[in-house]
This record gives C-alpha cells, sequence and structure tokens, in this order.
C-alpha cells in the first residue's frame, strides 16, 4: 500500500487564482467581507482545488497518468492560511491501473475536508 503524504497551507491568493481560472468567483471562496459574515466567518477553498494538489502529487508519483475515475465529498470547510494533510494510500493495482483513497485533512485539529477515491491509468 503506498501512501504519498504532503502537507500545505494554501494561500488566498491561491483561492483567487483557482476561481480565475476555474470560473467559480463564489464570494466564499474568494472575497473575506463576506465569508466573515457567513458560518464559515472566513472564506474556504474550492473542493476542485484541494484536488487538484492531490492530482499534483500524483503526476510525481506517476508522470503521464491519466485520471479514469473519482468520488470525492467535502465534510468539512478548508480556510485559507491553515495547514492541511494531503494523502493518498494507493486501495488496488491491476496492469496499468492504480486505485487510491484520497484524502485532506486539517493539520491542527483532524477534521476531514476531503475524502474519495480515484482510479488512474498508467501511460
Amino acid at each position: 500500500m503506498t501512501i504519498i503524504s504532503h502537507d500545505r497551507a494554501l494561500a488566498q491568493g491561491e483561492f483567487d487564482l483557482f476561481a480565475a481560472v476555474s470560473g467559480d468567483n463564489n464570494p466564499i471562496h474568494v472575497d473575506p467581507d463576506f465569508s466573515a459574515r457567513t458560518r464559515f466567518g472566513r472564506t474556504v477553498s474550492h473542493g476542485m482545488l484541494l484536488y487538484t494538489v492531490l492530482w499534483g502529487l500524483l503526476q510525481k508519483q506517476h508522470p503521464g497518468a491519466r485520471q479514469v475515475s473519482q468520488t470525492m465529498m467535502f465534510p468539512n470547510p478548508a480556510y485559507a492560511g491553515e495547514t492541511l494533510r494531503f494523502e493518498l494510500s494507493e486501495t488496488a493495482s491491476a496492469d496499468s491501473r492504480r486505485s487510491y483513497a484520497t484524502r485532506v485533512t486539517r493539520v491542527a485539529d483532524g477534521a476531514v475536508v476531503l475524502d474519495g477515491q480515484t482510479e488512474i491509468a498508467l501511460p
């Protein structure tokens, strides 16, 4: 079982850049004044931004791999500036395909912010 783990904090500037690239300009992600008045109290990461960090880790491990499938749930928010742990655990391997459990947790309290699975095809 391969485990890939990487700790990283995402900055508000990265939320803003991801919004510009994706077109997802929801104020919960990009407007600190708006977000301060929500139940979250501050901006929260785009879920797919979290997954792109995981995808980057997979690409380092398996250059040229392509996505076959993915599932994700976002049970808790991830905030700008907090350290997150990005983890991939290999769950299956057959021929040129690999399956991984995907998980992102907040380092400070262990809360899961992304939980899912992905399957890749190797080149």
